[in-house]
């Protein structure tokens, strides 16, 4: 139970939680690797294959959280997973998270699939929301043909941006105005910071590159990290500062609807309520 007193679908529990603490964690060295490793380790070694090898570690790992979060039940009781209740909820979101995606393609990085992302998230709790973002994501590259070795990049760092609205505070107790605009503030920074991340994901594809952008194997981090701020300032700031304020904007306009709907949803539907079943009148 949340603190609101209604059940959210798919809440963490005590496998799932550091299930997904673990591919975050594993998540940060796919990403960050080239400013995380060692002048002389291995992955500074394998510079050209390394991205591939995360690609191919990522959806192994998404495949076990999600599959952790999903069962739910643990032994002794617990949180129930994903329901048909809560599949039905996960599915129309997707859907609608993948519609919206193509909607600001190759506008100027215009994407209103943020705010939605953003809504459920906080409207749903962090672990159905880490579940949408990545299927969301997922459903999107399905519709757009954008499958590849970023998505599972792609499906982590949607994830996260769900995950990090189910985690933000005062949910029980902060609502109208003021919850719209802690959603528009996060919105905002994690349409950025999925920008930047992502940037990580692409950039040692440039390395070898004659330019002051590219990433060096073997380069401290005093080298790489202006090259890297750089690369995403002449590349992607563009695409990422209009994601966030349109992300910002629908968040107040329209947040405070879709929010209610959302929760009118998670009531009605009473996930993690027992089923009880009665005999028929007449029956001993």
């Amino acid at each position: 139970m949340n603190g609101t007193g209604r059940a959210r679908p798919a809440p963490l529990g005590r496998r799932s939680g550091p299930a997904l603490g673990l591919l975050s964690a594993v998540g940060v060295a796919a990403f960050g690797w080239p400013l995380l490793a060692a002048p002389g380790s291995d992955l500074v070694g394998h510079s050209a294959d390394a991205p591939w090898l995360f690609a191919l570690l990522l959806p192994l790992l998404l495949a076990v959280v999600v599959a952790q979060i999903a069962e739910g039940r643990e032994a002794g009781g617990g949180a129930p997973g994903l329901d048909a209740k809560a599949v039905g909820l996960l599915g129309v979101l997707a859907a609608a998270g993948a519609a919206l995606r193509p909607l600001g393609a190759g506008t100027a990085g215009l994407e209103p699939m943020f705010f939605l992302m953003v809504l459920a998230g906080r409207a749903l709790g962090p672990g159905f929301g880490f579940v949408l973002g990545a299927v969301s994501m997922f459903a999107s590259a399905l519709l757009t043909g954008g499958v590849g070795p970023w998505l599972p990049f792609q499906m982590l760092a949607m994830g996260w941006v769900c995950l990090g609205a189910g985690l933000l505070p005062g949910a029980a107790r902060l609502r109208g105005r003021a919850e719209r605009l802690l959603l528009a503030g996060y919105g905002a920074l994690a349409a950025v910071g999925y920008g930047t991340v992502m940037n990580l994901q692409g950039w040692p594809y440039i390395a070898g590159q004659a330019s002051s952008i590219a990433f060096v194997p073997g380069d401290p981090l005093s080298a790489n990290l202006p090259r890297f701020a750089l690369y995403c300032l002449t590349t992607s700031l563009g695409w990422d500062l209009p994601r966030a304020v349109l992300t910002a904007v629908l968040c107040l306009t329209v947040g405070g609807p879709v929010l209610r709907a959302l929760r009118r949803t998670t009531r009605r539907a009473a996930f993690g309520a027992a089923g009880t079943f009665s005999p028929p009148p007449g029956d001993d």
